[in-house]
């Protein structure tokens, strides 16, 4: 097994707007992702889930300690990354293939056809029909679809999601998870992926990480031994019950930890 993603005593600190000091959202965070896994990561709010991603992705700077991807040092944004927002983060005036379409752009993709490609990718998140739609268009769900899609047009090698169905209806994020294990099972990228939902992590996950209240750290990695693909049913299996359990027994122990 080959460590794709190496974290490595990872700190970061941010200057306190408009107050004296420094806030510190990671602290000596330590986590190894192997190549072609899907590592969900879950803790108290305001504990730096999203700075742990934004630090993978090269768009936060750690203070001390170091990101490795293919064991190369993060020093910043790169292709072989893509990450997928709560927020839809759409241009309104474009439509879905041109929203999906715009980080091929940025990259000044050349390999195929920009156009056709996107095209490609919308199908794949079940958007055929709504190519020429805009996002006022489209349903939540349909929203976070195109921000998948455009993730995936691009071809990265490493998916980041922060909370990507965190501002949709339970059924709807129940749904979009399961629409997503179907898309990563067929090429299987390296997924690294924040949620506040013990069930979210548990269903996506090959294992889930867990994560202390701010500053944050790791408290326990769960490796999920559930058989996949799986389907929503499995939530109602003895072994992933189990596994709700220990991940909830953890957090509650993180949030009531001192210091």
């Amino acid at each position: 097994m080959t460590v794709h993603i190496r974290i490595e005593q990872l700190t970061v600190e941010y200057e306190k707007p408009r107050e004296r000091g420094r806030f510190v959202a990671v602290s000596d965070f330590n986590l190894e992702v192997v190549r072609g896994t899907f590592v969900t990561v879950v803790g108290p709010s305001g504990c730096g889930k999203s700075t742990v991603l934004l630090a993978v992705a090269g768009l936060a700077t750690p203070t001390r300690g170091r990101v490795r991807v293919d064991e190369k040092d993060v020093t910043g944004p790169g292709r072989d990354r893509a990450m997928v927002f709560q927020e839809f983060a759409l241009m309104p005036w474009r439509t879905v293939v041109e929203n999906v379409r715009f980080g091929l752009e940025l990259q000044r993709w050349s390999a195929d056809d920009p156009t056709t490609r996107a095209q490609r990718f919308v199908r794949l998140v079940g958007l055929e029909g709504f190519e020429h739609y805009r996002p006022h268009q489209l349903s939540g769900g349909m929203r976070q679809r195109v921000g998948i899609a455009r993730a995936l047009a691009v071809d990265p090698q490493i998916l980041l999601l922060d909370e990507p169905f965190g501002a949709l209806d339970a059924q709807t994020r129940e749904t979009m998870g399961d629409e997503l294990l179907g898309i990563w099972e067929q090429d299987k990228k390296t997924a690294l992926f924040v949620t506040h939902s013990i069930d979210e992590a548990v269903f996506l996950g090959d294992a889930v990480v867990v994560m202390s209240r701010s500053p944050g750290r790791v408290v326990a990695t769960i490796a999920i031994d559930l058989p996949r693909p799986r389907t929503i049913d499995i939530t109602d299996s003895p072994a992933f019950v189990a596994y709700r359990r220990q991940i909830r027994r953890l957090l509650g122990s993180s949030v009531e930890a001192p210091g």
